[in-house]
This record gives C-alpha cells, sequence and structure tokens, in this order.
C-alpha cells in the first residue's frame, strides 16, 4: 500500500472531455487525486460539490483536482454536467488505478480515499476511509498549514 513519502504510481485514464490523464500532465503542481465510488450518489454528489465549490481556493495555491471512480466516461460526462462540475473524472472501469494506490479491496470495494501528490510526483499526504462531506474543508485546513487536519 502507498503512503507518504512514496512515488505516486503513474495513470493513463480517458477523462470525461474526450482526453486521457497521465500524472505527468500535472507535473510541476499539486494535485489532488480524490477516489470516490459512484457517480450521482448522495455521498459523492456532495463531496464532488464542496471540491466544485472550493476549486478557485486549491487552484490559488497552485493545487490541481481529479476525481476517479469505476465509472464510464458517459457516466462521469452526465455527472458533471448535472452538478457543473470543473475538474477533470476519470474512468477507471478496470480499477487499475484503484489497486496501484490501493484503494480497490475485494471486501470492501473502492474505499473512499484522497492523495495530495507534489510537483515532483511524491505522494505528499494520504487519506484513507474519508467522509463524503466536510472533505473539501478537510484538504482545506491541510494546504493551509493546519496540523490537526492530519
Amino acid at each position: 500500500m502507498i503512503a507518504t513519502g512514496d512515488p505516486a504510481p503513474d495513470f493513463s485514464l480517458s477523462a470525461d472531455d474526450g482526453t486521457t490523464r497521465s500524472l505527468g500532465d500535472f507535473a510541476g503542481r499539486r494535485l489532488v487525486v480524490y477516489f470516490y465510488p459512484k457517480d450521482d450518489t448522495s455521498g459523492c454528489t456532495a463531496q464532488a460539490c464542496e471540491l466544485r465549490d472550493d476549486l478557485p481556493a486549491f487552484s490559488a495555491l497552485g493545487v490541481d483536482v481529479v476525481g476517479v471512480s469505476p465509472d464510464s466516461v458517459e457516466s462521469h460526462v452526465k455527472f458533471k454536467e448535472k452538478y457543473d462540475l470543473n475538474f477533470p473524472l476519470l474512468a477507471d472501469v478496470d480499477r487499475t488505478m484503484a489497486e496501484a494506490y490501493g484503494v480497490w479491496q475485494e471486501k470492501t470495494p473502492y474505499v473512499r480515499s484522497t492523495f495530495l501528490i507534489d510537483g515532483d510526483g511524491v505522494i505528499e499526504k494520504a487519506w484513507r476511509n474519508v467522509k463524503a462531506r466536510g472533505h473539501a474543508a478537510m484538504l482545506q485546513a491541510y494546504l493551509g498549514g493546519d496540523a490537526a487536519s492530519d
């Protein structure tokens, strides 16, 4: 299982906008990668909308955000349009990225987890089993240097 200080596993996944995104696309910037179970469910929607609302603050700190779930690109497009999401959603339909990050487990499929990757592609911080609501605030607190959020 990957942890703080480990190199972030590379990925190459289809995004909701028809592009293919990889870790290298975000080189030089910090990246929040959040794994969520399913598009358009109550918890996942709350989480995505909080991140959407806080994206300007993340961007001001030089932090990009991507969401990853096992849903299809088509599902991501509908989810993104319905809630006016302003960050990429990546389709991990075969769960390759989830497995590389230790998020896919047989008895507990797709554990809601978040990783902050630094500009050099190293895991700066890993949060596992995060709560959907309050997720963006937790990230903001960490990025602001609040040790209580660790």
